[in-house]
Parts: C-alpha cells; structure tokens; sequence
C-alpha cells in the first residue's frame, strides 16, 4: 500500500495596505484602458464623421494665397467635421481645360472659386447644385452686397456667391511721375495718352527705351478682356443691351465704343509710350515694382502685394472717354453637384467666406473690397481705409462698375474680344477688321 501523508499548505498573508494599494492600482489600470479605448474609438468615429471639401482656385499673387490658406486652417480649426482642402490650380485660362475634364470625367471639386461668367457653361453641363434654397435659410443673404447679385443668377436661380469683389484702376509710381514733372493725374483718355509719352524715357541716352510709361496686358485671355472692357464701356459701348443674357444679341461691328476702346489702346503702342506683357501674363506686376513703366492696369487685389513691396505708389481712377467706367472683377464660390452631405459641408465653408469675420480679414490684407456690407461699414474696415488712400479710390469708383454677362456662351464671347484685342496690339488688323472677323466667328457659332 502506498501511504498518503498529509501536506501542509501555508497561507502567505499580506498586509492590509499592500492588498488595498494593489486593488486599487488594478481599478487603475482598468479605467486607463478603458479610457484610451474609448478615446481610440472616438478619434476613430471622428475620422470618420470628417468630410473633406475640396476648393479649387487661382488665387494671385502669391501673398494672397498665403492669407487665404490660413483662413482656411481657421475654419478647419474650429470645425471639427469638416476640413476645407485649398488647392491652386493655376490661372483662370489654365483652369479652364481643368474644369471642363473633370466635369466630362466625373472628376470635379466641391468647390470651385472663379470668375461668375463660367455660369452659363457649368449650368448648360448640368454640373452645378443651384443655391437659392441653401440661401433662403441662411442669415448671410441679407449681409450680401445687393449690386452683387447680378453676378449670382441666370435664369432667375442662383448658382453662385460673391468669394470678394474688386474693380479695377491705374496703379503708378509717384516718384517717376515727379522726375517727369507731372503734376497732376490724367482724368480723360488724352490727358493719359500725354502723360504716357511725358513717362517714356531712354535714361542713359542709348537711343533705347529704358521706361515706359504703361504696360497694356497681352493675350486673348479673360484677364485681357477684364482689364480692356472698361475702355469699351467709358467709350459708350455696350455688349448687349438692357437684361438680356442672349449671346446671339451681341453685335461687334456696330459697337462703336469698342472700337473706340481698341483705337485708344492702339495709340498708345503706336505713340511707343506702351509696351506689352507677356502673353497671358497680364497680371504680372513686375515690370511696375521694377520702374521699367510708370503705370499699369489692375486691380485692387494687388494692394498687398505693393505694400509689401516697399516701394512708392499710388492708384486713380481709369481715365474717361464718354463716361466713368470700370469692370467689377471678383471671382464667386460655385458648388458641384456631389453628394447631400459634400454638398452640406462646402455651404457650410460658403457662410463662413460670406461672414463679416472673414470678409473683414480679408479685404484688410489684400485689398479686394468685402461682399458682407456689416464688413464694409465695420469701424474696423472703415478704421482701415481712411489710413489707405488707394483702398478709397476703388470704393469710390465701384459706383461705375460694369459686371460683365454671365449668359451661356459669354466664354465664346470674351474669346472672340480677346482675339480682336490681340490682333489689333500686334498690328495685325485695324479695330473695325479685328471685330468684324470676331463678329462673323460669333455669327456661326451662335446663329
């Protein structure tokens, strides 16, 4: 038989406190792992909860850009489910190609920030989500510029909404006017042709032109076509005559302001006082910052980069040849259709462009004029322009702002201007030709 004996088994007692200290440090543990899981969950249920807005633009100049980017991470800061992704895309003429293949392709943004005259094209394409009921319901319709409206609707619906406005003006160089002894600002078309030629100097006496006194834009782009329609308008022109938003109503060749614009503009290249930019490249400021001219056409968007700059400068009206004009430039906010909830947020991101806020900040900080009128009347804003004397010519003038048609096939028109503009810069027609080849190109697409 195999014996048994007993074994003894010992108890190891612990002291109280050990045992509570333990307790307590397993409950610890527990609570902490419950805590980053919960956490983990959450960051994970947020992730997915973000929706991601895309907006392409063409921003310009750089600077703007910059302030416009950290507008951007404003909002994406203080809105936890939606982030805004800012992508430039180039110029409005290198953009064109871009939009149109994504729109076939299926491709397209969320948010699309350009010029409002893309309307009819993207409404003809069935690729835009109409925003009047979006609009209706929020409370920044009735901080939006009235005048601005024209440049939202087409067919009595709302496709897009003023991102900022601006128009356009002479930027110069004081000191090279004072070297030049003028003393006082062109108002008319010939006070401005004289005053180009007074500005047209060869400084070292090598029998060549080192200052001009304008640079005019070159191209048949839209920017060319924005900066030149303020001449056909101050000359007595119209492209279409009372609300119509019919392409096919638009005569060139009886357009006597128009011709009268590009006559002007011809002069100037024949006087030697203008010299061209490079194609397409009309917005470049460089040749001004430089002094190699003393003027040039542009916009009020340019403020900040000239500030920044250090150099002297100032702006006045565009001069007249009938009657005040300028072109209202600014380009609008438009949504693609997507999904109801891409569609959501990006209006979301749209109220905040149209807040006081925003437009506050940015007008200060490039010079576009704010759409959101608390803005305007702001005693920030007004703060602001009574220390800035180029800002109050812009706001001046924008009571003689023409908005160019936003009717379908405006894209043909402006190509059409552009080429008459181009052709008669280079020489190569008079006006009345140039328009007259434009108008017969118009004729066969549109009649």
């Amino acid at each position: 038989m195999r014996s048994h004996h007993p074994t003894n088994h010992k108890l190891v007692s612990f002291p109280a406190n050990i045992i509570k200290t333990a307790v307590r440090l397993l409950i610890l543990l527990v609570a902490v792992l419950s805590l980053t899981g919960c956490q983990i969950n959450s960051r994970n249920l947020t992730q997915q909860k973000v929706v991601h807005v895309t907006l392409w633009q063409g921003v310009n100049p750089s600077q703007n850009r910059d302030v416009l980017q950290k507008l951007v991470d404003k909002f994406n800061q203080t809105h936890f489910d939606i982030q805004v992704d800012s992508l430039y895309v180039g110029q409005s003429d290198q953009q064109m190609p871009k939009i149109l293949a994504a729109v076939v392709g299926n491709a397209t943004p969320d948010l699309l920030w350009f010029n409002p005259t893309i309307a009819g094209q993207l409404v003809e394409l069935d690729a835009l989500l109409p925003l009047d009921e979006m609009l209706e319901t929020s409370a920044v319709k009735k901080e939006i510029d009235p005048a601005l409206f024209a440049t939202m609707e087409l067919n009595s619906k709302i496709w897009s909404v003023p991102f900022a406005t601006n128009n356009i003006g002479v930027f110069y160089r004081p000191s090279l006017f004072k070297a030049a002894g003028i003393t006082e600002l062109p108002r008319t078309w010939e006070e401005l042709r004289q005053v180009a030629k007074k500005l047209t100097i060869d400084k070292n006496g090598d029998g060549r032109i080192d200052q001009h006194g304008i640079i005019l834009p070159l191209g048949k782009g839209e920017f060319t076509v924005f900066i030149w329609l303020p001449f056909m308008w101050s000359g007595g022109g119209e492209l279409v005559g009372g609300d119509s938003q019919n392409a096919a109503a638009i005569d060139l060749t009886e357009n006597f302001g128009a011709i009268a614009g590009l006559q002007f503009w011809r002069d100037l290249i024949t006087d030697g006082s203008a010299i061209l930019s490079g194609a397409e490249r009309g917005y470049e400021t460089d040749a001004l910052l430089a002094g190699k001219v003393a003027m040039q056409l542009t916009g009020s968007w340019t403020l900040g980069q000239f500030k920044a700059s250090n150099i002297d400068f100032g702006v006045f009206p565009i001069p007249v040849g009938q009657r005040p004009a300028t072109s209202i430039g600014g380009e609008n906010l438009f949504v693609f259709k997507t999904t109801q909830k891409q569609e959501k947020a990006a209006f979301k991101f749209i109220e905040y462009v149209l807040s006081e806020e925003f437009q506050t900040e940015w007008a200060m900080a490039t010079g576009y004029l704010p759409v959101n009128l608390k803005s305007r009347q702001s005693a920030k804003y007004q703060e602001f322009v009574k220390k800035d004397p180029a800002m109050k010519v812009f706001l001046d003038q924008a009571k003689y702002g023409r908005s160019r048609p936003i009717f379908s096939g405006y894209n043909r028109v402006s190509e059409n201007l552009g080429r008459a503009v181009e052709s008669v810069m280079l020489g190569k027609s008079s006006p009345q030709e140039a328009l007259k080849a434009s108008q017969q190109r118009l004729d066969l697409i549109f009649k």
